[in-house]
């Protein structure tokens, strides 16, 4: 039997509801507060809301927050928010990418991890077993010390390469998804570097079905995303509305071709909206609203003008490849 760990329980996955599949909602990243890159802090609760809320009123039931505990999490803002929007909240256990972790310690991390100077120090002083032993508590005791659990793992990689220490935090994901079966989100920088994940996590004996590679349209490489797919793995596309990235064409060209080539169900959708500058209610951004309001119509035109089903595809995007995607299977 399986079911889909949120932030107010365990629900079984016919009732997640049309899924955005890779968000931040409120994080206060301590390696951009350091620098002081303020778009880089959502650091406004109400704002970060009204957002949320827009998304509900579109027709969105559920949200993957992805942000991991290196990335300056606020477990308890973002419940507040699934308990006054009503929208239902996945949390993310886990690591990010290396290059984040000269970071300090937040205090009420350092009380659990130990007393490290940097998440850096942590991750390289704890040995695997350590690591995942405190991820594995992450999923199923709670967050932080609260007592919201996590409903994903997460583990990320630099742009064309993978250090020793993010080996390190991919082997300690592993171990905490064999130990709770929890589902697999990966960062990958820019798109890169998913086939070599890929290899490490075969390696320690991981299904691929279990995983989700973040941030492929970043990387609009037919034949990479193929050979991706192939695995069984998903491919998240999570970019949509940044322009500065693709012209919205060519992810929409890149998703139909896997879906031409079968892979339809392997596919999952949202926005990455981690900047001040994305969100609607910060700083006039397109918002949470704009993947339901303006990009799906686009998206079943062009799936139509292809021949194929567009608002079929809608469905298995954004409801049915998620309730398979972030389930737990016991």
């Amino acid at each position: 039997m399986s079911f889909i760990r949120t932030f107010s329980g365990d629900i079984k996955p016919e009732e997640l509801g049309f899924t955005y599949s890779h968000e931040h909602i409120v994080c206060i990243p301590p390696y951009w507060k350091e620098r002081n890159e303020d778009d880089l802090l959502l650091d406004d609760e109400n704002k970060s809301l009204q957002d949320v809320m827009d998304f509900k009123k579109a027709g969105g039931s559920t949200i993957v927050d992805a942000t991991a505990v290196d990335y300056g999490r606020q477990v308890e803002s973002v419940k507040r928010i699934s308990e006054k929007t009503g929208i239902k909240i996945i949390g993310t256990a886990g690591f990010n990418k290396a290059f984040l972790w000269n970071a300090k310690l937040k205090g009420n991390i350092r009380s659990i991890v130990g007393n490290y100077e940097t998440y850096g120090e942590w991750i390289e002083n704890a040995s695997v077993y350590e690591l995942a032993k405190y991820v594995i508590g992450e999923i199923e005791e709670g967050l932080e010390g609260t007592s919201i659990c996590g409903g994903q793992l997460k583990f990320g990689t630099g742009y064309n390469s993978i250090s020793p220490l993010e080996i390190k935090t991919i082997k300690a994901i592993a171990i905490a998804h064999k130990e709770t079966k929890a589902p697999i989100h990966s960062h990958t920088e820019a798109g890169t570097m998913a086939l070599e994940q890929i290899e490490i996590l075969k390696n320690e004996g991981i299904k691929l079905e279990y995983a989700a590679f973040g941030h492929m349209d970043r990387n609009l490489d037919p034949y990479y995303h193929t050979q991706i797919a192939k695995t069984g793995a998903f491919l998240c596309f999570d970019g949509i509305g940044k322009i500065k990235y693709a012209p919205e064409s060519s992810r929409i060209d890149a998703i139909l071709q896997l879906v031409k080539k079968g892979f339809k169900n392997q596919i999952l959708i949202s926005g990455d909206t981690a900047r001040k500058s994305y969100y609607k209610h910060y700083n006039y951004g397109l918002g949470l609203e704009f993947i339901i309001k303006k990009w799906t119509p686009r998206f079943i035109d062009q799936a139509e003008d292809a021949g194929l089903d567009g608002e079929k595809l809608i469905e298995d995007f954004f409801i049915n490849n998620p309730m398979r995607c972030f389930a737990f299977k016991k």
